[in-house]
């Protein structure tokens, strides 16, 4: 008899490698580019209800920050806080993409960068459509979100 499989948060898992891989991402023009390291097998997606998020149509997924890297022009980012200032909301400043932001919320499990799924250069729209999706619209909701999963120090 075979053991029984852990449930996974993708509908099309033979999409994705079943391990942690290091993804490249960058804003519209390429002046802004990162790596992240994500097993998308795993990964869940948030789309957050809050005012900035919902205006700006952000589909995203947290990692801890030793998951992340800046490989160039972190001196074009420019920066967006409001509220409790928990988060930075870093953009491009020459074509105004959002492909990263960071912060520190406790009830999620501290330090994390926000990664903008859809700034992915190598994630095809197949495997960013298989991908499941949660709705959040506050710290409480986010906070159930991602303790269903990982807890942020892997991908989320």
């Amino acid at each position: 008899m075979e053991p029984a499989q852990k449930p996974i948060a993708n509908s099309k898992p033979e999409l994705f490698p079943d391990t942690v891989t290091t993804y490249h991402g960058s804003c519209h023009c390429g002046a802004v580019k990162y790596e992240v390291d994500l097993d998308l097998n795993r990964t869940k997606l948030g789309k957050c209800n809050c005012s900035i998020c919902s205006k700006i149509r952000i589909l995203g997924t947290i990692v801890k920050p030793d998951c992340f890297r800046i490989i160039q022009g972190k001196d074009n980012l420019t920066d967006y806080q409001f509220g409790t200032k928990s988060s930075h909301h870093t953009f491009c400043k020459t074509c105004g993409v959002h492909p990263f932001g960071e912060g520190f919320i406790e009830q999620i499990g501290g330090a994390y960068v926000g990664i903008a799924i859809n700034c992915l250069d190598d994630v095809t729209e197949e495997q960013k459509d298989s991908m499941f999706v949660s709705y959040c619209n506050d710290v409480l909701s986010l906070s159930l979100f991602h303790s269903f999963g990982n807890r942020i120090g892997q991908s989320v």
